[in-house]
């Protein structure tokens, strides 16, 4: 039965608590202690079982409690002073980015594009690790005062809620989201909601903008479960994140890069930077080409030079598993016309999609590298793993010159730190580890504090942790149907006085979860050793269609259940923010075992690593970077072996596995267990002090984001407007030199390199290099000539090579030129060089046209082949 009409129900606030609206619609409350303390004030119970969501407790609170409430002084006074610092905050005009931009003749606007934004626990619209770190990124753009906007999808249902039945076999439910009863509002125009529509094969489907506020950014959500859509199959587009078959995974990604970018238009909003969070939003691209043609009267590749000088790029996966590829069929189906709008050929618009050789399906990551200007990767080794992937796109550019940077992710620290550890750094690193997480000088200070209260501060929380967790372990035995004695000996696992490990991420089976119970009785001995016991409290959701994953953790759950491992092994279900929260803030040693090169970079250590917790990990992701760096003393945790990697992954489970006994046995448990006159494992102490001196201030949020502008944003911003002005005549210009580059190419080549290098020579001589190339209807300003020198390495070919640019210094009759160079001998041992000729032109936003590099190799082979065709 459908209601005939509709309307709207809201709280009835005494008004000596209206205050409380705006608070609770605002999702800074999610990273302020005051405001969630004010919330749980209020009704304790109730923040609990709304999941911790003050719009649903506002309108479930009885009206005599909040009556209660408005004559409460003390609650009034409370009220008051987190309104005056949300206010004060909002206003803030002196913020780190307006010191940065100081000199900016027009500051730039970001548009940030994610599938997910993990924010809160109770705004369901994240599935794991990219969602946290994109919510993260919104919060300290917030905090930094960057104008900035995101752009994602609202789902009804979102992820999924994990349940485990008798066997141990994950389970999936899924709830829907109340969007009325979430700290979101839907924008509207003159009374009325704010909509935009997108094409899907022919047919219109339509999409409402709902905002969320997170701190001083806007956050905009698109939601096509709306009347306006008469097909259901249209309305469930945003029904699940990450639901449904491949064609839903492609309506979802046309919404959120088409639709959002149309969003934008709708509110009025012009960023000059989009930035593409993983590759779901790439067809954002295709759609910021299409309206530049339209608003502009551009062609495709003039269009093309100015949309991409504004895209930014950041890929998260390391496995060709984890990026999105679409059939031909389904790429025909839904975007024929749309490529007809762009004014190309189909075998155009598919070549966007697909690697060198042009054949395949139609990948998203693909087409963000080919349109983006700057693309990175999410730590130093993702870099490296990501140009290694993508180097085809590139061909015959080395792989460390691959336009693939990378920018190591963060964590947002007052979203994640506990509220007593907040209160000691207060006390003695002083308020700016808030405000300037970055500034190595303040945690500095944490040297500061008296190891007695630092690991009672540390204590308390473990203690919490096991009382938590125990009552959680009763619940889940409640729900799947346990015995009396079962649901009774939950209140007797765990021990809040016993060195605690913990491991809670994505059950996927590169990060090998059971790798500590490849060998069950030396683990057994460890967990239950009488007089230093361990144990492990373990959580995780695998993806719904990972059987392989869920695998995992039924081997688990067999583990929790053995007599001899279960009080000392503890799976929660369920894993999301709130357990995340209470692990990384109570535990003792963090672990992580993922299989080399496979993890892009990880953040749940780094919030474990905030709140004191050790790290004990393969060398993987950002733990590789930070256990690498020189200025790091090895006192801040553990390194599983030393970077190895086996053909044989089940060789190199079991030498890593052992690796991580030993370390356990050898290490982790004598340095908290041997204690001092005093009680305290002082050892420990200096190791969780050391750790959060040297890695707090690089795995933070805002280190991360201040990277991202200075090194992408501003640079971004200022390539768009250069090229935007005069009518776009400098990407028009460009996108006639590019034409023509592409044309004359073949034409370009090496006939000569001589130098007088003969035999040996000393360390700090030079060789002066002549190379003699011809450049069709080119000239010398539109190429760079460069001499790449290094080592020579067993197969011949050249190591880690320098580029040193060579200068034109005469032509002949032939149209030829002579470029020439001294190239320094900074190294000994046998070195080579050789020639290569690339396109360069002042305008242009990455030094290398895909396809369009020449090495003086190819004059050596094609005169091998000459001399053979002759012979």
């Amino acid at each position: 039965m459908r209601p005939v009409q509709t309307f709207s129900v809201i709280p009835s606030l005494p008004s000596e608590i209206e205050v409380l609206r705006p608070l609770a619609y605002n999702l800074r409350w999610a990273w302020s202690y005051e405001t969630r303390e004010l919330f749980r004030r209020l009704d304790r119970e109730l923040w609990e079982t709304s999941g911790h969501n003050p719009v649903v407790m506002l309108g479930l609170i009885p009206q005599e409690k909040l009556a209660a409430a408005a004559r409460d002084e003390a609650f009034l006074a409370h009220a008051r002073r987190a309104a005056t610092n949300l206010n004060t905050y909002l206003g803030e005009k002196y913020t780190w980015f307006s010191k940065a931009c100081r000199d900016c003749v027009e500051p730039p606007l970001i548009a940030y594009f994610s599938a997910e934004f993990g924010l809160t626990e109770c705004l369901s619209i994240f599935a794991g690790g990219l969602g946290m770190l994109a919510g993260d990124h919104l919060k300290s753009a917030s905090d930094l005062g960057l104008p900035l906007v995101g752009v994602g999808l609202l789902y009804q249902q979102g992820y999924f809620r994990q349940y485990l039945n008798q066997s141990g076999w994950q389970q999936e439910a899924h709830e829907t989201n109340d969007f009325a009863n979430l700290p979101l509002s839907p924008v509207r125009r003159s009374g009325r909601p704010v909509t935009i529509e997108v094409l899907y094969a022919g047919r219109k489907v339509f999409a409402q903008i709902w905002q969320a506020r997170v701190g001083r950014i806007s956050l905009y959500l698109l939601d096509t479960n709306i009347a306006a859509n008469a097909i259901p199959e249209d309305r469930n587009i945003t029904d699940q994140l990450y639901g449904g078959n491949k064609e839903t995974r492609l309506k979802q990604e046309i919404l959120l890069g088409i639709g959002g970018y149309r969003a934008l238009e709708a509110l009025d909003l012009a960023p000059s930077v989009f930035h593409m969070n993983e590759g779901h939003s790439s067809f954002l691209a295709l759609e910021r080409v299409r309206r530049l043609m339209e608003t502009r009267r551009l062609s495709f590749a003039e269009a093309r030079e100015l949309a991409s000088a504004g895209l930014i790029f950041t890929t998260h996966t390391p496995v060709e598993a984890g990026h999105d590829f679409f059939s031909t069929e389904l790429m025909d189906r839904y975007f024929g016309d749309y490529a007809r709008e762009l004014g190309i050929s189909r075998e155009e618009f598919l070549s966007l999609g697909r690697t060198a050789d042009g054949q395949g399906d139609f990948c998203m990551t693909v087409l963000a590298l080919r349109l983006a200007s700057r693309s990175n990767a999410v730590s130093r080794l993702h870099g490296e793993v990501s140009r290694r992937m993508w180097q085809v796109l590139w061909p015959g550019v080395p792989l460390a010159e691959v336009p693939i940077g990378h920018v190591t992710n963060g964590v947002h620290f007052r979203s994640w730190i506990s509220p007593e550890l907040n209160q000691l750094y207060d006390r003695y690193l002083g308020p700016n580890w808030r405000e300037e997480p970055a500034n190595h000088d303040v945690w500095g200070r944490v040297q500061s504090i008296p190891a007695e209260e630092l690991w009672r501060t540390h204590e308390r929380r473990r203690e919490r942790l096991v009382a938590w967790a125990r009552q959680r372990v009763r619940q889940q035995r409640i729900r799947r149907g346990a015995s009396q004695a079962e649901i009774a000996a939950a209140s007797e696992i765990l021990d809040p006085e016993a060195l605690t490990i913990g491991f809670a991420r994505r059950f996927a089976t590169y990060k090998r979860a059971t790798l500590i119970l490849r060998d069950l009785p030396r683990l057994q001995r460890i967990l239950n050793n009488s007089e230093r016991p361990v144990q492990i409290i373990f959580a995780g959701k695998a993806h719904p269609q990972d059987d392989a994953g869920k695998e995992l953790i039924r081997q688990i759950k067999a583990a929790v259940h053995s007599n001899e491992m279960g009080r000392r092994v503890a799976f929660l279900v369920d894993y999301d923010m709130v357990v995340a929260r209470y692990l990384v803030q109570g535990v003792d040693v963090w672990l992580n075992t993922p299989l080399r090169p496979n993890e892009a970079s990880g953040t749940s250590g780094m919030k474990a690593a905030a709140n004191g917790v050790l790290n004990i990990s393969t060398l993987d992701g950002w733990w590789d970077e930070v256990w690498n760096d020189p200025d790091n003393p090895r006192g801040i945790g553990w390194a599983i072996g030393n970077g190895e990697t086996y053909n044989d992954h089940n060789y190199q489970d079991q030498v890593e596995a052992d690796a991580l006994y030993e370390l356990i046995e050898r290490d982790v448990v004598p340095a908290f267990y041997d204690r001092g006159a005093d009680s305290l494992p002082l050892k420990w102490i200096e190791r969780m002090k050391d750790s959060i001196a040297s890695i707090c201030p690089f795995v933070n949020t805002h280190r991360m984001v201040s990277d991202y502008t200075a090194k992408y944003y501003f640079k971004t911003h200022d390539q768009v407007r250069k090229l935007e002005a005069e009518e776009a005549s400098k990407a028009k210009a460009l996108a006639g030199w590019t034409e023509l580059v592409r044309r004359e190419w073949p034409a370009v080549g090496v006939e000569s390199v001589s130098s007088e290098a003969q035999g040996t020579l000393s360390v700090g001589s030079k060789v002066h290099v002549n190379a003699i190339v011809k450049l069709g209807a080119l000239t010398p300003r539109d190429v760079k000539v460069e001499l790449y020198l290094g080592r020579v390495g067993s197969d011949g070919g050249i190591l880690d090579g320098a580029v040193i640019d060579m200068e034109t210094s005469a032509s002949n009759a032939s149209n030829n030129y002579e470029f020439t160079t001294k190239a320094p001998c900074n190294q000994t041992g046998i070195l080579g060089y050789t020639v290569r000729i690339r396109p360069y032109h002042q305008d242009l936003s990455t030094e290398f046209v895909p396809g369009l590099i020449y090495w003086a190799d190819a004059l050596a082979d094609q005169k091998q082949a000459a001399q053979a065709t002759t012979a």
